[in-house]
């Protein structure tokens, strides 16, 4: 059976039958094995001992993606739209760590971008389908962001006034070296991270210690709560947008931002 252009398009860029989703499940395990490569081979020990099969395995993988990379700049109806778009970007750039060995010195270093081949699972596994729910989130946010800024801006007023409180009280013998130094603790402490390489030493520093701490918790949780409000009101927004209806086809889930039915064509009122 001879394979048209049109059909090995079909192969290569959907999903919906056997040949298509078998090239999927296979271009899966592909990426996976390359990455496997690629977590093996930066443990000394296996490099030392099987170096040489992670070679050649990354060559056999390198110049497989090459050869899909290649099929889908032939096989897209705009070429230069594929090689510009974020998953063929993503796709040069899973090559070409391999090809750079060839010219670049320590071009070994780049091999972390490989794990970008990770990134074309989301298209593989279809997760076009959840666009919608990551346009409601990145409404969500969007409409956070002002509130999160002003938050933010609290946040670093109180890192600014407890690190230059702490530089005073404990001073340079205790570590408290200068105010950013001061600053630096108050984000540790306020994030109840904790790393312990400086703390306060003096009574009154471990009050303030203890208070920046428990202040800390108090507002870890106001980010969330900001950003869960507007997506409560973005899901309300979203039923209420369910049952609109263009008053031309009567076709239901016009948004309100919609100029145009987005069936029909008809400008909206």
């Amino acid at each position: 059976m001879k394979i048209t252009k049109k059909r090995l398009a079909h192969i290569v860029f959907e999903s919906d039958d056997w040949a298509s989703r078998t090239f999927d499940i296979v271009l899966l395990i592909l990426i996976f094995g390359s990455i496997l490569i690629v977590i093996l081979d930066s443990v000394a020990s296996l490099r030392m001992e099987y170096g040489d099969l992670f070679k050649t395995l990354e060559w056999i993988s390198t110049i497989l993606f090459t050869i899909e990379y290649l099929l889908r700049v032939w096989l897209s109806r705009k070429p230069r739209g594929y090689i510009f778009s974020f998953y063929g970007l993503v796709d040069l750039l899973a090559i070409l760590p391999t090809y750079l060995s060839f010219f670049v010195l320590n071009s070994q270093l780049l091999s972390v971008v490989r794990a970008l081949r990770l990134l074309r699972v989301i298209r593989i596994l279809k997760l076009g389908r959840y666009v919608v729910e990551a346009e409601y989130l990145t409404r969500s946010l969007k409409a956070s962001f002002h509130k999160i800024l002003i938050f933010i801006g609290f946040v670093i007023t109180i890192v600014l006034i407890m690190g230059t409180l702490m530089f005073i009280i404990e001073g340079p013998e205790h570590g408290f070296t200068s105010i950013p130094v001061g600053m630096y603790w108050a984000i540790v402490t306020l994030t109840t991270v904790g790393f312990g390489d400086i703390y306060p030493v003096t009574p009154l520093g471990q009050l303030v210690s203890s208070l920046i701490m428990l202040l800390g918790y108090a507002i870890i949780a106001v980010p969330t709560g900001i950003v869960s409000s507007e997506m409560a009101a973005q899901k309300k927004r979203q039923d209420a947008e369910a049952d609109m209806q263009c008053p031309f086809c009567a076709k239901k889930g016009i948004s309100h931002l919609d100029h145009y039915c987005r069936s029909c064509g008809e400008r909206l009122p």
